[in-house]
C-alpha cells in the first residue's frame, strides 16, 4: 500500500462479493445495479459501503455513455416505427385514414397528417398526440 491508500477488511468484502469490473453487457449492467439497489436500500452507509458505491456507479455511468442513444423520432416516422413494432399494416390504419390510399400517401411522404388524424393515432396508440407533430 501507498502512503494515503485506505485499507478496510470491509472494503476488501465488498470488492469480492461483487469485483467491479467495465460493464460491456445489459446482463452486466442489471446485476450491478441490482448491487447498487441493495446498497442504497440500506439506509445509512459506511465510507467504505460509499467508497463501493462511487466504484459503482461510475461504472454504470461510463457503460451509458457509450450504449447508443435512441434518436426522437416523430411524425411520420414514429408511425412507421409504431406499424413494425406492433405487427401492424396499412389496412389495420383504415379505420383512422377512410382509405388504405390515404393510408400510402401519408406513409410515402404524399400526403400530411390532419389535425384529425393526429387526435386519432394518439387514441390509437396511447400517445400523446404532440409526438405525431413534426
Amino acid at each position: 500500500m501507498t502512503s494515503g491508500s485506505r485499507s478496510s477488511s470491509a472494503y476488501i468484502e465488498l470488492l469480492k462479493a461483487f469485483p467491479p469490473r467495465p460493464i460491456n453487457s445489459e446482463e452486466e449492467f442489471l446485476a450491478t445495479q441490482k448491487v447498487i439497489d441493495s446498497l442504497i436500500d440500506c439506509g445509512t452507509l459506511t465510507p467504505d459501503e460509499k467508497d463501493y458505491l462511487n466504484v459503482l456507479g461510475s461504472l454504470v455511468y461510463e457503460y451509458e455513455q457509450k450504449r447508443e442513444s435512441i434518436p426522437d423520432i416523430q411524425g411520420v416516422e414514429l408511425l412507421k416505427a409504431l406499424l413494425d413494432e406492433f405487427g401492424l399494416r396499412q389496412k389495420d390504419l383504415v379505420p383512422i385514414f377512410k382509405t388504405e390510399s390515404i393510408v400510402s400517401a401519408v406513409l410515402n411522404g404524399q400526403r400530411q397528417l390532419t389535425v384529425s388524424h393526429i387526435r386519432k393515432l394518439a387514441e390509437f396508440f396511447h400517445t400523446s398526440p404532440a409526438a405525431f407533430f413534426e
